[in-house]
This record gives structure tokens, sequence and C-alpha cells, in this order.
């Protein structure tokens, strides 16, 4: 009977390790989705902000959310760790506050340029290497890039991790690959990438062949 007893509790711990060890870290993405449908539902009902309406709407938002979500779960693969999310906000708000920032000064600079006669744009290229290596972190400063007036992403080698950034005036590259180079450090530590902030940035490089600002050969 102890034998029995004591196999059983060693079987028991054999299951629990190989579930521990087995087991993703993170949770199921398509229970985040009942999360995000919920919220949905709530937003779009708007309801009076009481207690008895808006827990009403969050109950029957759930109720919705969740066989949508567990019946298409195949459209929510893999899972997400929600702690390293939360630890991103706060990353994430001022990566947008220094975006928001580029934004409105690259605004003004562009209709500087554009509203003064006396301007001479010099328009180029400049090919920028990247230390994020994650798809996400590389979209968001390909978008951001774009997003920028002035500047635009035009290609990404995956190869090399260069992103080949088009200006409409290549005076002044440092100050280009500069603004980069802050989002690339944020997006670093928001991706939990494996390199760091303190890590070397590769030099970038202003192509001539590129530059779109001479005259042309006949």
């Amino acid at each position: 009977m102890s034998a029995d007893a004591d196999a059983d509790t060693d079987a028991d711990a054999n299951v629990d390790a190989d579930a521990d060890a087995g087991t993703p870290a993170g949770t199921q993405r398509w229970k985040l989705a009942v999360v995000a449908l919920t919220v949905t539902w709530v937003f779009a009902a708007a309801p009076p902000a009481e207690p008895g309406p808006l827990a009403l709407e969050i109950l029957v938002g759930v109720v919705f959310a969740l066989p949508v979500a567990y019946f298409g779960r195949a459209f929510f693969p893999g899972r997400t760790d929600v702690d390293r999310v939360a630890r991103s906000i706060p990353l994430a708000a001022r990566y947008l506050g220094f975006f928001v920032k580029e934004l409105l000064v690259a605004n003004v600079t562009v209709a500087r340029l554009v509203l003064d006669p006396r301007a001479e744009l010099d328009p180029g290229v400049v090919d920028v290497p990247l230390r994020v290596e994650t798809p996400g972190a590389i979209t968001l400063i390909a978008n951001s890039i774009t997003l920028t007036p002035g500047t635009l992403s035009m290609d990404y080698d995956d190869d090399a991790n260069v992103v080949r950034v088009h200006t409409v005036d290549i005076a002044d590259p440092d100050g280009i690959v500069t603004t980069i180079r802050i989002w690339e450090d944020y997006a670093l530590r928001m991706f939990d990438e494996d390199a760091s902030p303190d890590d070397a940035a590769p030099n970038y490089v202003v192509d001539p062949a590129d530059t779109l600002g001479g005259d042309t050969d006949e």
C-alpha cells in the first residue's frame, strides 16, 4: 500500500514537472482577445458611467466575446508575455512623446523648406544599419520614419538589417540618424531585444548614387 502511494506520488510529481517544463510562458492570445473584444463592446455600447449598466455591458461583452475568441482561437495563435507588455507601457509612452515632438519639428522644417524661395533642397538616401532585429521593432521604426515629414523608408534589407531612408534634404544626415537612434534605443527595451542601447550603433552610409538633387546626364 505504501509502495503504491509512493509510486503515485512520484508519478504525480513527474507529471507536474513535465507540465511545468512543457508549458510555454505567457498568456494564450485568444484569452487576451476576449478582453479586447469585451472592451470594444463596452465602448461601442457606451453605457452610462454607473456601476449597474457598466457591469451589465461588461457581462454581455464577455458572453459574446468568449465563444467568438475560443472557437476562433486559430486566428490568435501563440502566447503573449503580459508582464513584459506592462513593463513596456512607460517606454511606449516616452517613445510616443518623442515621436510627436519630432513630428511637429519636422512639419515646421518641411514647411519652411517648401515656402522659402531661397531654400535649396538636396534630396538623398541614407542607409541606416539597425540594432533591433524583431519584426515588430523594425516595423515600428520604419513606420516612424515614413510618418515623419521629410523622410521615407524606401526599403529594408533583411540580410544586412539595414533600412534605406530617403530624405528631402541630405544636408544633415547626422540629425536624421540621431533621431532614428533615439527611437531605436526605446525599441530595444520595449521589445526586449538582445542588443542594448549601450551597444555601439553601426555607422550609417550616405549613398551618393541615389542622391536626387543634381543634374542628370542625357
